[in-house]
């Protein structure tokens, strides 16, 4: 019986533990898509305990205490620090199998350098010893990162915001922000959408009034955020939208929803397109890379949504039918030569073999890999979501030119996940070769693609 998350934790074969620990462990990470605070990064935040630090934000632990009957007064309402994380540590034993039992206990371990499990009779133990070292300077956020070997962190910025924690040069890690624009595509709520406009033209200098004076904004916005090191744009969508439009259809519509009417579903997706289309250019033109996280059904449950707002909890995998329109998209970015670097996402791993073939449809020299099919993402970065990724991308395409992992997380204690992924990747890799399906002659070959896709492909695909 092996001892629970030993050194050669995952790693199965003699061939995955030299992969991993002479190859993979000791390289930087760059985490190139977050939703961290970048004001906490920029101030070095100090964390008033373990309760801020891991349970202040984590939906995924959310989830887990409510399937586990813990009354939300534990989770998000106005129990103490200690009462709140004993009930996580209750909870603890009953996410067996459930990724959150791994990603746990290597926190403790990576950052804090506790062993023992995390248990009712554990918790107040563990609940001082982190206190105490969260009070050392070493474990502020940027400690934290340091101590993970943080090299690259891009946010993830509405084209609003000022990026006044972005502008000041600091010691590493690099703090780059990320375009996100989806509130400027949000028409389908008139009322915010107005007020989100007002906000977009403060920021640029000069009213809105028209649709032309949008695209005009948001360039502005844009060549902002190149100016400080932005390199990737992100969209978070439930599809992708290509429909037919004109200029004088959205124009009409982007003027109809800034005096308060209601577009129809089909003006919704218009308009969608069309800035889709547009965000796209732009990034061409920069030279950035595109995002696109897509296929989540948000906010499923309305009572707590009302309660709580957006992200906390209560999202899932959606089942749209995207191909199509994908392919539209991709399609008309590449005939007129406006076809960035791009990452697609799939929430629904029922999407893992279209995505890898759809990328193959539009790569081309001289960039390795131009499209990428992102790692597993958000319900899917745990061990069978990160093997049926990279086994899709194997098998349709080429898994050595992938940019590999990232955290897409909120957290200063996600970072281990890099190291599970890593494990997972060399333990695919290991056992092929023990198995006779990789030749063990390309040993060199394969200890460099190990290293290529934990740490140097996102370094040059990005040029950090």
């Amino acid at each position: 019986m092996k001892p629970f998350m030993d050194r050669d934790f995952l790693l199965q074969t003699e061939t995955a533990q030299e992969l991993y620990h002479n190859h993979a462990a000791r390289l930087p990470i760059i985490d190139y898509h977050c939703h961290l605070n970048p004001k906490e990064v920029a101030e070095d935040h100090r964390f008033s305990g373990i309760t801020e630090l891991w349970l202040g934000g984590d939906h995924y632990k959310w989830r887990a205490m409510r399937s586990n009957g813990v009354d939300e007064k534990y989770i998000t309402g106005d129990a103490s620090d200690w009462e709140k994380f004993q009930k996580w540590a209750e909870t603890m034993p009953y996410c067996m199998r459930n990724p959150l039992y791994h990603w746990t206990h290597l926190e403790l371990r990576t950052a804090f350098g506790i062993d023992k499990l995390l248990n009712a009779s554990t918790a107040r133990e563990i609940y001082e010893e982190c206190n105490e070292k969260l009070r050392r300077p070493e474990f502020s956020a940027r400690g934290l990162m340091r101590r993970y070997n943080v090299e690259v962190v891009c946010t993830t910025d509405d084209p609003a915001d000022d990026l006044r924690y972005h502008r000041s040069p600091l010691p590493a890690p690099l703090l780059l922000p990320t375009w996100r624009p989806d509130k400027a595509m949000a028409v389908d709520n008139p009322a915010a959408y107005r007020e989100y406009i007002g906000r977009l033209g403060a920021s640029a200098g000069f009213d809105i009034r028209t649709y032309t004076d949008l695209l005009d904004a948001l360039q502005k916005r844009h060549d902002f955020f190149a100016a400080c090191g932005c390199r990737l744009s992100d969209h978070g969508i439930n599809e992708f939208y290509a429909e037919d439009y004109t200029e004088a259809e959205v124009s009409a519509i982007f003027l109809a929803v800034m005096d308060g009417r209601q577009p129809t579903e089909d003006e919704v997706r218009k308009f969608r397109s069309a800035l889709l289309l547009e965000g796209g250019r732009m990034d061409a033109r920069a030279g950035w890379t595109q995002q696109f996280h897509y296929g989540a059904m948000r906010n499923n449950n309305s009572r707590m949504f009302r309660r709580l707002g957006p992200d906390t909890g209560y999202d899932s995998i959606g089942t749209p039918n995207t191909s199509q329109s994908l392919a539209r998209l991709l399609d008309r970015l590449d005939s007129e030569g406006s076809l960035a670097q791009t990452i697609l996402y799939c929430l629904n791993p029922s999407d893992n073999e279209m995505i890898a073939t759809m990328i193959g449809n539009f790569q081309e020299g001289p960039v390795p890999g131009k499209l990428q099919f992102g790692s597993g993402w958000w319900f899917n970065d745990q061990l069978d979501g990160m093997e049926r990724q990279m086994n899709s991308l194997s098998v349709l395409g080429l898994l050595s030119r992938f940019v590999g992992m990232l955290t897409d997380s909120r957290s200063f204690l996600s970072y281990p996940r890099h190291e599970y992924f890593r494990r997972c990747l060399c333990n695919l890799l290991g056992r092929d070769v023990e198995d006779g399906k990789l030749p063990s002659e390309e040993l060199p070959f394969i200890r460099q693609m190990v290293e290529d896709i934990s740490y140097y492909n996102a370094k040059r695909f990005f040029r950090f």
